[in-house]
């Protein structure tokens, strides 16, 4: 008897998001899992790269982690009071 293999069904060619996420240093993980907003762990991950490489300094990372999510609330709420006047 012939199995149904064959499938259209889309097939996933990225790594998984939670593997993602665990592969974040402690302290970016720490930072996602209190954040205001759904952060990917891609742009975390971008964020705090670039963050260490510039600074070299955990410290610096997760502040620029937060002043990204401040600026992006700030937009957001930019955006919304544009919206409703």
């Amino acid at each position: 008897m012939r199995r149904n293999l064959a499938t259209r069904l889309p097939t996933r060619t990225r790594p998984a998001p939670m593997a993602a996420f665990d592969r974040l240093p402690a302290p970016a993980r720490a930072w996602v899992a209190q954040a205001v907003l759904p952060w990917s762990a891609a742009s975390v991950g971008r964020i705090w790269t670039r963050a260490l490489r510039e600074t070299g300094s955990e410290a610096a990372a997760v502040a620029r982690l937060a002043a990204a999510e401040a600026a992006t609330l700030a937009r957001e709420r930019a955006r919304s009071q544009a919206a409703g006047q």
